[in-house]
């Protein structure tokens, strides 16, 4: 894709520069440094991170839980910088997730969503995710709700 970023898979020296931005974008409900660099330690976690040699430090970056040969994946993060929004870089990164999740044997993937952010929603309806239920007060302490979302991946289709 020729939209500027590079994408490259992240790891536990990225935690500092992941945390940053995990601070920034999710305030009230950000991750800890142990959870994220616990996720980003784990063989069954696939993240990435993205760069623009335009914009200094991190442009975004995402996470998958997926284990080799589970029927089940879960979106856990997903992060974009604010001067790297309205590029394309969160449906890149969901694309490179769902395939990841159906190179590992996946046939489900799931995500949570706070019922606070339509373009995120509209975002994963359009890669073909459907609303399952909700998580009443799932987003502390700001007691907001999380919709959860699925996406049934079809065998030998590509996302």
């Amino acid at each position: 894709m020729s939209d500027g970023f590079e994408l490259r898979v992240a790891g536990p020296a990225d935690v500092d520069a992941i945390m940053a931005l995990e601070t920034e974008t999710f305030r009230n409900d950000a991750w800890s440094h142990a959870m994220m660099l616990a996720d980003l330690s784990q063989t069954h976690c696939y993240y990435l991170v993205a760069t623009d040699p335009d914009i200094e430090g991190l442009s975004g970056y995402a996470g998958l839980m997926s284990p080799r040969g589970g029927a089940d994946a879960d979106i856990q993060t997903i992060a974009v910088a604010p001067d790297a929004r309205r590029r394309g870089l969160a449906r890149r990164f969901m694309l490179t997730l769902i395939a990841e999740a159906r190179e590992r044997g996946a046939r489900r993937v799931f995500l949570e969503v706070r019922a606070d952010n339509p373009g995120a929603q509209t975002l994963y309806a359009s890669l073909g995710f459907a609303p399952i239920g909700v998580r009443r007060g799932y987003y502390q302490p700001d007691d907001v709700d999380a919709v959860s979302m699925r996406l049934d991946l079809v065998a030998g289709a590509s996302a």
